[in-house]
C-alpha cells in the first residue's frame, strides 16, 4: 500500500440533512505523516473513524476511497478488511483499549496468531521483537504484566506494538498523547516518527495540539466545525498561516506568563516534611518536601507523570493515609484539627480534577452539580441554592438558562467551567486545580486559565495549580515548583525559573516542549 486517499468525504447521521463532517479531501502517503488538528468537535476523530470505517451507529459517511488507485466503497467489505491490516489505529486512551484482566502479552500473541497465522512460539518471539522496537524496558518480562502495572507512556508503547503487530501501511494516531506529559510525549512522537522512517509508514497524526503535530508532519489539514478550512506543507502553514482560524489555534498556545508579585503577602498553607512511600514503591512518592502558598498568590507544582505532584496536591488536602509531615492552614495545624473542625475547613478549599468529562455527575443537573457543595457545607434553601447556582455559573460566563441542563449537552471547555462554579461555591480561600486543563484543546485551555487568572486576583484565592504544563503554569501562578522523583528540585518566581532555569531537569521540562 504506497497511498491512501479519502475524497468528498460526507458524515451525517442517518435521516439528517446537515453533514456533521465534510467535505474532507486527505491523502496518506508512503513515509510521509499527515497531520490533522483543530479544537474539539472539528471533526478529526470523525474522520478517523470513517477512514477506518468504525462510525458509531446512526452516523452515515459518503465519499471516495482510493488504495493505491483501485476505489472501495466506504463501510463495505473491501474496506472492513482494510482494518486492522492495511490501516492500523494507535487510539488516544491505551488504558481504555487495553483488557484490564489479560496480560498484555496475550492480548498481542492473539493478534499476531489470529490476523498474522503464526504459531504459538513463533508469536511470543515476534511479540517480544516488537515490544523492544517500541522501546519497552525488559521486554520479555513485560510480555507477563498486565495493562495496570504501566505507566501511561509504556501503555501507549504497548498499544502502538499492537498496531504494527498486524505489519499494516497506514498507521492512524489519535490524540496519542493528550494524556501525556511534554517529554514522555515528545518520546511517544518520536518513536512514532522513527517507525514512520524505518518501515515507509504512511501516518495520519491527529491532535488539537499544532505546535506538537507541526513539530512531526510535513503536510498539515487544518479542521473547523467539520470544514477543512486550511491544508498544505507545514513549513508553510506555520510560516504564513492563510485563514483566520489557523492564526488563532497558533496565537492560542503563546500564553504570557504572569509578572512577579510581591512577597508580603500572609503565608495561607505550608507543608513541612511531607512524605509518602506507597506500599511496595520502589522509591517515596514523596521525600521530605517543605512549601508554602501565601494569599491572593499562584503556586504551580510542575513535574512529569510520576513526579510526585499530585500526590503532593493530596497530602496538603490531607487525602492522603500514610502521610507524613506536618500542614498548616492559616497558622492552624490540620493534624490537630477535630471532625468538625476539618469540615469547615473542607468548605474553605475548592478543587478542580483534570476530566471534566469523569469529574460531574451525568445524572444530575447543572444547577444540582454547581450547588451541591451548598447542600453538603449550607443550611440553604433549594431556591436560595439554585439562585447562588445561577450566579457561580455567570460568574465563570456561562447563562443561568443552563441549569438544567446535563453535562452531556456542554463542550468540554463548558463543562470545566462548571466544574469551576461548584468549587467556588462554598467562597473558598484556596482554590486546587490538578491538571485543570490538560484535556482541553487550545482554545479552550487558554480560555480557561484566563478565567483562573481572573477569579485569583478578583477573589484573593490562593491557587495551587498542579500541572505538567509549564506555559499553562505561567498564565496562572507567579511561583513555580519543579518536582523531579519526590522531592523539589527548583523553585521561585515563574517568569524568572523559566527565563533561566537552574536545574537540569527543568531545562529538560522546557526543551521537551516545541514552540509555536
Amino acid at each position: 500500500m504506497n497511498s491512501v486517499a479519502l475524497r468528498g468525504l460526507h458524515v451525517s447521521a442517518n435521516g439528517g440533512a446537515r453533514a456533521l463532517l465534510g467535505p474532507v479531501d486527505l491523502e496518506l502517503h508512503a513515509g510521509q505523516c499527515l497531520g490533522v488538528v483543530g479544537e474539539s468537535g472539528s471533526g478529526k476523530s470523525l474522520t478517523a473513524l470513517s477512514l477506518l470505517g468504525l462510525l458509531p451507529p446512526g452516523l452515515q459517511a459518503r465519499g471516495e476511497l482510493r488504495v493505491d488507485g483501485e476505489t472501495l466503497g466506504l463501510g463495505g467489505a473491501a474496506h472492513a478488511r482494510l482494518r486492522g491490516r492495511g490501516l492500523a489505529w494507535v487510539p488516544q486512551d491505551p488504558l481504555a483499549a487495553l483488557h484490564p484482566l489479560r496480560r498484555v502479552g496475550a492480548q498481542l500473541i492473539e493478534t499476531l496468531r489470529t490476523v498474522r497465522g503464526l504459531g504459538k512460539d513463533e508469536a511470543r518471539a515476534r511479540a517480544q521483537h516488537l515490544f523492544e522496537r517500541v522501546q519497552l524496558p525488559e521486554p520479555a518480562t513485560a510480555l507477563q504484566r498486565y495493562p495496570h502495572q504501566f505507566s501511561g507512556g509504556q501503555r501507549q508503547r504497548i498499544a502502538i506494538a499492537l498496531a504494527l503487530a498486524t505489519a499494516p501501511r497506514a498507521l492512524i494516531a489519535d490524540e496519542p498523547t493528550s494524556a501525556l506529559d511534554a517529554r514522555i510525549a515528545r518520546d511517544i512522537l518520536d518513536l512514532l516518527d522513527r517507525l514512520r522512517r524505518e518501515d515507509g509508514l504512511a501516518l495520519l497524526l491527529i491532535s488539537h495540539d499544532l505546535p506538537l503535530v507541526g513539530a512531526y508532519a510535513q503536510r498539515l489539514l487544518v479542521l473547523q466545525r467539520g470544514v477543512v478550512v486550511e491544508q498544505g506543507e507545514a513549513a508553510r502553514v506555520f510560516a504564513a498561516p492563510a485563514q483566520a482560524y489557523t492564526r488563532e489555534l497558533l496565537a492560542a498556545d503563546r500564553i504570557e506568563a504572569l509578572p512577579e508579585a510581591s512577597s508580603d503577602a500572609p503565608v495561607w498553607l505550608r507543608g513541612e516534611g511531607l512524605r509518602m512511600h506507597y506500599p511496595r514503591a520502589p522509591r517515596p512518592a514523596l521525600d521530605a518536601v517543605d512549601i508554602e502558598l501565601r494569599r491572593g498568590e499562584g503556586l504551580a507544582l510542575v513535574g512529569e507523570s510520576g513526579s510526585g505532584k499530585s500526590t503532593l496536591g493530596r497530602a496538603l488536602l490531607r487525602l492522603l493515609r500514610g502521610a507524613q509531615g506536618r500542614v498548616c492552614v492559616d497558622g492552624a495545624d490540620l493534624v490537630g484539627l477535630d471532625a468538625a473542625a476539618l469540615r469547615r475547613w473542607r468548605a474553605q478549599t475548592g478543587v478542580v480534577f483534570q476530566d471534566p468529562y469523569a469529574s460531574l455527575d451525568p445524572r444530575l443537573r447543572v444547577a444540582q452539580i454547581v450547588a451541591e457543595p451548598l447542600r453538603i457545607h449550607t443550611r440553604s434553601d433549594a431556591a436560595a441554592r439554585r439562585a447562588r447556582a445561577a450566579e457561580l455559573l455567570a460568574a465563570v460566563g456561562l447563562d443561568a438558562a443552563m441549569l438544567d441542563r446535563y453535562p452531556h449537552q456542554f463542550s468540554g471547555g463548558q463543562r470545566q467551567r462548571i466544574a469551576i462554579a461548584r468549587a467556588l461555591a462554598t467562597e473558598p480561600k484556596l482554590l486546587v486545580c490538578d491538571e485543570a486543563v490538560s484535556a482541553l484543546d487550545a482554545h479552550h485551555r487558554a480560555a480557561i486559565l484566563a478565567l483562573l487568572a481572573r477569579l485569583k486576583r478578583e477573589r484573593g484565592l490562593a491557587l495551587l495549580f498542579v500541572t505538567h504544563d509549564l506555559s499553562a503554569a505561567a498564565a496562572v501562578a507567579e511561583r513555580i515548583a519543579v518536582l523531579e522523583a519526590g522531592r523539589i528540585v527548583e523553585t521561585g518566581p515563574t517568569a524568572q525559573v523559566l527565563r533561566a532555569p537552574q536545574h537540569a531537569h527543568t531545562r529538560a521540562l522546557l526543551a521537551a516542549r516545541p514552540q509555536a
